[in-house]
């Protein structure tokens, strides 16, 4: 369904201004602004899916077939989603709203759920990286509290030494409300099911993104999830069921040292054993974005084009304004757990409320749905101090060349068919060696990688012969007849080591 406010810079800009006011009610806990703002969001939205559903209708009102409808970009409804929300429309309408709307047993389907959770995280990159699972009222998981098990050695038929189990932990759960007021105008109703649908969905929309993202940055833990910036576990002391926030780690830049830095911090669990680091994010607010982030990971390419968000590690850069300005969280997106009550008695519920009134010609109804959310462990987040972070600036180092080495070792020599005697060790020039078999194959290996190694046969007192690392020389029978001798040259080009080995062929 096309949007108008893609082709009007001017309302979509108009919608951030009203989402940041309802960010900055929500954190200043300003009930008065969040009434206001939240007021001209629901006209705003009322009136942007009414010209964009006016629009629409006029299009297709020759033909409603589904294929015409699909094409379109008109979400279709399932007969459970027409009937339910037909139910709704029937009741809205009514002299009694409360009463009628009490006789409807049914919830929201677990489709329009979905489809919500499906534009979120289109629209909302921070919810699109969350694990969300659907969940009853109370849920027990079982969450791994060491981070690495390990499976002991020991032999086949050996027993059992080990209690893997021991590693994880229970977690009790319970969820928390988010609720939105959705005000009806009974002309809207004409509409249809498909436009409440869309009405529906862009309103809890709004209330779910607001109440998650918020709650899940910022949350303490009373009545709300627990927000990435708090600090969990159970060494953590709780003041009126309020989670402390963590203490800022100021960084300055996002260099490849800070940004190792900070990830080693994550690297290692809260018990002290290491994990692998990966589904980062860096959530900031927008105006930090522009004014911090950007100018630190904004690099200019060959081609006089600039490249954004450039780290020196895969980290998703996402931006939210329910960061506190001049802060930001850094941590593993895949850390943070979110539950979902859906498609039971519990949740989607829509109920007429009549303690509130927009307008004279709007009927006020509520929706409600449970959620609740927690970082997985201490170590999974960090909250990070960004106020004086600097612009990425390019440096040219002169570095000194190191000095070549002199090391003219060798690490190991061998000859097959026979053993060197003494055994082989680096400090020792000179070896003998039996063998029975009619050749051998010498193989050389350097203590230094830079070092040149050259081997030589004197067959028989033939004189000296190059011979390939690695390769295979045929022996003269009788003693002393076979002299190998191997030259390593190291990096410097004049320190030398020779080693020789003196091998005896007997037939016998």
């Amino acid at each position: 369904m096309s949007n108008p406010m893609s082709h009007n810079p001017d309302l979509n800009e108009t919608g951030q201004e009203i989402q940041q006011r309802i960010a900055d009610a929500l954190k200043n806990n300003d009930a008065a602004k969040f009434a206001q703002a939240f007021n001209e969001n629901l006209d705003f939205k009322a009136q942007i899916l009414k010209e964009e559903f006016d629009a629409k209708i006029a299009g297709i009102q020759q033909s409603m077939d589904n294929s015409t409808l699909n094409t379109r970009g008109v979400r279709q409804l399932t007969s459970k989603e027409r009937t339910y929300w037909q139910k709704i429309i029937d009741a809205m309408k009514s002299n009694s709203p409360k009463q009628a709307l009490a006789n409807i047993d049914d919830v929201l389907p677990e489709t329009v759920i979905d489809s919500v959770f499906e534009d979120l995280r289109i629209s909302h990159p921070l919810l699109d990286v969350i694990n969300f699972q659907p969940t009853t009222a109370t849920t027990t998981f079982l969450t791994n509290a060491n981070g690495i098990n390990m499976a002991a050695w020991g032999p086949l038929c050996d027993e059992i030494v080990k209690e893997i189990v021991s590693g994880f932990k229970s977690v009790q759960t319970g969820l928390f409300k988010l609720s939105a007021f959705i005000p009806i105008c009974q002309d809207m109703l004409q509409l249809g099911p498909e436009w409440l649908d869309r009405y529906i969905r862009e309103i809890l929309g709004d209330a779910l993104y607001n109440g998650l993202e918020n709650g899940i940055i910022n949350g303490d833990g009373n009545n709300q999830p627990i927000g990435m910036i708090r600090q969990v576990g159970d060494d953590v002391t709780v003041v009126g069921n309020a989670y402390p926030s963590k203490s800022p780690v100021a960084v300055s830049d996002l260099g490849v040292q800070s940004v190792a830095n900070l990830m080693s911090l994550l690297a290692v669990n809260p018990m002290g054993k290491p994990r692998r680091v990966d589904d980062l994010i860096l959530v900031v607010n927008p105006q930090d974005y522009y004014r911090r982030v950007m100018p630190a990971t904004t690099i200019m390419a060959p081609d006089g084009t600039y490249r954004n968000d450039v780290l020196p590690y895969p980290v998703q850069v996402i931006q939210s304004p329910f960061v506190a300005l001049g802060t930001a969280v850094f941590g593993i997106a895949s850390r943070y757990f979110a539950a979902i009550a859906t498609g039971s008695s519990m949740a989607g519920r829509i109920e007429y409320d009549d303690s509130y009134r927009f307008l004279e010609d709007e009927r006020v109804y509520k929706i409600k749905l449970l959620a609740n959310g927690f970082p997985m462990d201490n170590n999974a987040f960090l909250l990070l101090d960004i106020s004086g972070m600097n612009p990425l600036v390019f440096k040219t180092q002169t570095v000194a060349a190191p000095a070549a080495s002199t090391n003219a070792n060798l690490a190991s020599l061998s000859i097959s068919g026979g053993k060197l005697s003494p055994a082989f060790a680096a400090e020792t020039d000179t070896y003998t060696m039996s063998t029975t078999k009619t050749s051998g194959t010498i193989t050389a290996v350097p203590a230094d990688n830079n070092a040149s190694v050259v081997i030589q046969a004197n067959i028989n007192s033939a004189g000296n012969k190059e011979v390939a690392n690695g390769s295979a020389v045929t022996w003269q029978a009788g003693s002393s007849s076979n002299v190998i001798t191997v030259t390593v040259t190291a990096e410097d080009g004049s320190t030398n080591e020779t080693y020789t080995v003196t091998v005896t062929q007997n037939n016998s």
